[in-house]
């Protein structure tokens, strides 16, 4: 490519000529009816996606690509803004009227496009991804580039010199493809990634707010809709770029001695998370306990599962750990629970008449199932006083045992306070040898 030949075509797309012409017809009044179209343009756009918003609240949320949280950050805003631009510019020869600002406005509506696209998705597909805030500038930064380009002129001009610059070494059989080729498939790719993102996304949400299958089945599905989505578009995009698939068939040997050597580990916990997913041995809300630690099973990924402590500490267990190691699980035949607490109270009390009264005190708590009931025994005769054991069933367990077992507790204290019952100090005897006497 010759460069003074670039330079010479690119100063001629801007020439300024153009750029006058254009900002004359901005100053002719006729452009006062294109401004009242594109208003009335925005305004129906906007007005159609806030009836929608209204008529389906559950669509909006942070995740929501079409509408997003409200009217203006979603997708659905600038697409149906650009659509009626376009209708718009095709309305102003029939009306005799030039079309000046429509030309401004129709790339900056496709560049918003674009960005509003990418944008949402990266969100719904990544909530918490570091990356996603520099992919979307960088996406924003060349679609507002590209735009600007195309209204000075200069960027079929940019695209035609691209086309006359070889990329030798992606040469495709017989053909070697130009930098042109090779920035429009990946443009290809990536918007084919982009919409394989958000069709798993949008299948994502549906199957965790279904109502047919329990929560852990519907992550299953999820997690192989997802990867056979992501396989899919990869292909595709593969495609895209020319590449022959049958090529990569040499992967398959390779990816089996890799798992056989360094990705036997990964491997084995993407195995193991499929099977807890499958057998339900371990689902997502049961309470379980392993290595000294227990907690709540919040997710189950394909590789790893993580437990929420009741105290808000978080662990990552792998899946293989799940699989081959002991776990204690308090949820999995049923959710049901026994705790107990122990009471003193004085020799000689009446026990035959306080065991009815205490079993219902300790039903009146909130959380105390009636069904398997409380039950109070003797446990053992102390040093101080007769030791009883309360003992009751909760069906929460996630909410934490303290409270119900401190709830429980006080109002044995307030039985024994209202019947005057003793709860015996400790007491001790002291021999003082050599004189004869007990204190």
């Amino acid at each position: 490519m010759n460069p003074d030949l670039t330079f010479s075509s690119l100063s001629h797309s801007l020439n300024l000529t153009e750029l006058k012409a254009l900002m004359a017809q901005l100053a002719q009044p006729t452009a006062l009816v294109e401004l009242g179209l594109l208003i009335a343009c925005l305004a129906a756009s906007w007005l159609v996606v806030h009836l929608l918003s209204r008529r389906f609240p559950a669509a909006q949320g942070p995740q929501s690509v079409l509408l997003g949280r409200q009217v203006f950050d979603g997708l659905l805003f600038p697409v149906l803004a650009l659509l009626l631009a376009f209708g718009a510019r095709a309305l102003m020869p029939v009306l005799g009227q030039p079309v000046a600002l429509l030309r401004l406005v129709i790339p900056v509506l496709m560049s918003l496009v674009l960005i509003r696209f990418v944008a949402r998705v990266l969100r719904a597909a990544f909530p918490n991804s570091a990356g996603t805030r520099l992919l979307e500038r960088s996406v924003s930064w060349v679609a507002w580039m590209a735009s600007v380009l195309w209204i000075v002129g200069a960027l079929p001009v940019l695209l035609d010199e691209l086309d006359h610059i070889p990329v030798r070494f992606m040469k495709q059989g017989n053909r070697i493809p130009t930098l042109a080729d090779v920035l429009g498939d990946v443009l290809s790719v990536g918007l084919v990634m982009i919409f394989v993102l958000w069709l798993s996304s949008t299948v994502e949400s549906r199957f965790l707010r279904g109502k047919v299958v329990d929560l852990s089945m519907r992550k299953i599905a999820v997690n192989i809709t997802r990867t056979v989505l992501l396989v899919t578009g990869a292909l595709v995009g593969l495609k895209t770029f020319g590449l022959d698939l049958s090529a990569l068939s040499w992967l398959g040997g390779a990816v089996g001695v890799g798992l056989g050597f360094g990705l036997q580990k990964i491997a084995a916990n993407y195995v193991s998370g499929f099977m807890i997913l499958a057998e339900r041995s371990l689902r997502i809300g049961d309470m379980v306990k392993i290595d000294n630690f227990e907690g709540r099973i919040s997710d189950i990924k394909t590789r790893y599962t993580v437990i929420r402590a009741l105290g808000g500490r978080e662990a990552i267990v792998p899946n293989e750990t799940l699989i081959t190691n002991r776990v204690e699980n308090l949820s999995l035949a049923d959710p049901q629970v026994l705790v107990s607490t122990v009471v003193q109270v004085a020799y000689g009390t009446d026990l035959d008449a306080l065991f009815p009264q205490l079993i219902d005190a300790i039903k009146q708590v909130r959380r105390v199932l009636s069904d398997p009931g409380p039950s109070v025994n003797l446990s053992n005769f102390a040093a101080d006083g007769l030791e009883l054991t309360c003992s009751f069933w909760i069906s929460d367990p996630h909410n934490g045992q303290g409270g119900v077992k401190s709830e429980v507790n006080l109002a044995i204290l307030r039985l024994l306070n209202q019947l005057e019952i003793e709860i015996p100090y400790p007491q001790r005897v002291v021999r003082t040898v050599g004189q004869g006497s007990v204190a």
